[in-house]
């Protein structure tokens, strides 16, 4: 999933399902959003009244989250015009692990920069 660093070893990015969670987590709305769902299954007049947000706006973040494969919909079997979301466990848990692998604290490695005024050769 993630690559060990090493002092040689180019720097590689995160997998684009990772990076995509914290792009869609950056924005306040969209976070909290993402952590009314935590709590489970939601409808959007219930997102509606815990946000204090419009329904629009609301589908318009659900949507990103739904595009970037976090969010699932169900329409109600009854009536359709219901629409029910809930978060995708295992595609969080899967971007999950690889954002706890790639920023985990014990990666944080030791090097003394190769310039500089105290290095022993300079750029």
């Amino acid at each position: 999933m993630f690559v060990e660093l090493s002092a040689a070893a180019p720097v590689r990015d995160v997998p684009p399902r990772a990076a995509a969670l914290l792009r869609l987590l950056g924005d306040p709305t969209r976070r909290r959003l993402f952590l009314t769902l935590m709590r489970g299954e939601t409808c959007n007049c219930e997102l509606r009244d815990e946000l204090g947000l419009r329904e629009n706006l609301i589908s318009h973040h659900v949507r990103q989250l739904r595009e970037a494969g976090f969010v699932r919909e169900r329409r109600d079997e009854l009536d359709a015009r219901w629409v029910y979301y809930r978060l995708d466990p295992g595609a969080l848990a899967e971007a999950w692990a690889a954002l706890g692998a790639a920023f985990d604290p014990s990666r944080i490695g030791t090097r003394t920069p190769s310039c500089g005024p105290s290095a022993a050769r300079c750029c």
